[in-house]
């Protein structure tokens, strides 16, 4: 055997003076000119008595101890204040719905023959009587034409491109694109949703958009919209109160939450968002506005005489809705979180809870991830991975373990029977949806967007107000 080549006792001219001891060698980044060491180790090196700490804010990086007061000030890790849309755990849900505890938490493979198949039961019996076959409802729409019949674009460019085609295909076809109206995208990352649904409009007027990112970063498809109303919300959709968002206080327009696969529990967070907190409008004295009363004690249940143009317009303002529908592309049912899951009533009444939900989210993976028939073969969701290149968001790379190569399950399920299981843990959750929905005043449905060769997570969850609800088109 090779001995292993001796520890270098000098760092190399130039690098940075820092030994690391689990690599057993200097650090090779480049320190500054006159020092010794880089900024990632500058800790450890003394200028004239001066000593540097790490920033209590983030410790990631470092400063000089005696300018600590100063630089606390503008550190880019301080607290910055808070917008004025901001409104602490607003669509959280119930503060007593709490998580199930850790040392409840037991691994699917871990459970008996037994228990598994009372948690299978339990799952058929409490989705007797809802509709297990989503109709298929693959729109498309001419905004996108040019861009799909580009050979320039990618496999991985051409599905996410089919996908946003039948979001706005449906979305026509529910009339949601119009005038005097505000699209609010949810987890809108680069904001392609949106670029499209103003492609889409072309001169309709009075169009707001709204991007609501967690991330501070701009991408460059910003600046390539056509108008200059878009605006990014920088926040947790948990902390997000449209109400108070200045555009929509000061146009009060009607509100079209969108999404493209908007990832797990901030699917709930979005519902909770626009079906109460946005819905239910309030005055500046704390008391609801005469517009919320008229919309919320009419009882008609068919669709007004008023064309959808009509029920935007600012004369209209009787039949005002500020939520005008919703359509969002559901993804990753395994990291939803009971405390936010709107649903919570709806697995109630069918005589299930907290461990029941956590078991079946964890089991959704089933539908997506695959399983390995055997050891030494590759699991589906690599080869999906590796196929679907930008696709990853869909499968959620930071979860990919979740019960997806359970071994110990070998022999008790079949690959079919997991996958057919997984496929209705997603659709009771998503059945919760549809009944927070439906309770709110809303025709809801689910239906299949786009192919499973597109796109795993190829359901999408749309809805509009009852009483504005008008026919489907027949496809």
């Amino acid at each position: 055997m090779a001995e292993e080549p001796a520890a270098s006792v000098s760092p190399q001219p130039g690098r940075c003076a820092y030994f690391v001891e689990r690599k057993r060698r200097f650090c090779k980044m480049v320190p500054a000119r006159g020092r010794r060491f880089c900024g990632e180790h500058a800790a450890q090196e003394e200028e004239n008595g001066r000593r540097r700490i790490p920033c209590p804010l983030d410790s990631k990086h470092t400063v000089y101890e005696d300018q600590l007061q100063k630089h606390l000030k503008k550190c880019n890790s301080r607290e910055k204040p808070k917008p004025v849309y901001f409104a602490k755990d607003i669509n959280a849900g119930s503060k007593e719905a709490n998580k199930l505890p850790e040392e409840k938490q037991v691994s699917i493979s871990a459970l008996s023959k037994e228990e598994l198949e009372d948690l299978i039961r339990k799952l058929k019996r409490a989705s007797n009587g809802i509709k297990s076959v989503l109709k298929d409802q693959i729109c498309s729409h001419q905004a996108l034409q040019e861009a799909l019949s580009d050979p320039r674009n990618g496999d991985a460019a051409f599905k996410h491109l089919k996908q946003q085609a039948s979001i706005l295909g449906n979305m026509e076809r529910l009339n949601l694109l119009g005038p005097r109206r505000c699209f609010v995208e949810f987890g809108a990352g680069r904001g392609k949703l949106s670029h499209w649904v103003d492609r889409a409009l072309q001169d309709a007027k009075d169009v707001h958009f709204l991007l609501v990112e967690r991330a501070t970063t701009r991408f460059k498809v910003d600046g390539k919209h056509r108008r200059n109303s878009f605006e990014r919300l920088q926040v947790d959709i948990q902390h997000l109160c449209l109400s108070k968002v200045p555009v929509l206080v000061k146009e009060k327009l009607p509100v079209v939450g969108i999404g493209k696969h908007v990832c797990g529990s901030a699917t709930d967070l979005a519902l909770r968002c626009l079906a109460e907190s946005y819905a239910n409008l309030c005055d500046d004295d704390g008391r609801e506005s005469p517009t919320a009363k008229r919309w919320k004690s009419s009882g008609t249940d068919g669709p007004p005489n008023n064309s959808p143009s009509e029920m935007c317009s600012k004369s209209s303002v009787e039949n005002w809705s500020p939520v005008a529908g919703i359509a969002i592309a559901l993804c990753c049912h395994h990291r939803c979180d009971w405390k936010h899951y709107v649903g919570q009533e709806f697995f109630t009444a069918v005589g299930l809870g907290v461990t029941e939900f956590d078991y079946f989210k964890r089991m959704t993976s089933w539908a997506t991830c695959g399983m390995r028939e055997s050891g030494p073969q590759t699991s589906t969701i690599e080869v999906e991975s590796k196929e679907q290149g930008s696709e990853a968001e869909e499968q959620d790379p930071h979860d990919r373990s979740v019960e997806c190569s359970s071994d110990s399950l070998q022999g008790l399920l079949t690959t079919e029977e997991r996958k057919q299981i997984g496929h209705l843990c997603k659709l009771l959750i998503d059945h919760g949806r549809i009944e927070y929905l439906q309770q709110r005043g809303y025709d809801a449905v689910l239906q299949y967007y786009t192919d499973p060769s597109v796109s795993l997570e190829n359901v999408l969850l749309t809805a509009v107000p009852r009483q504005f609800s008008l026919p489907y088109s027949v496809s």
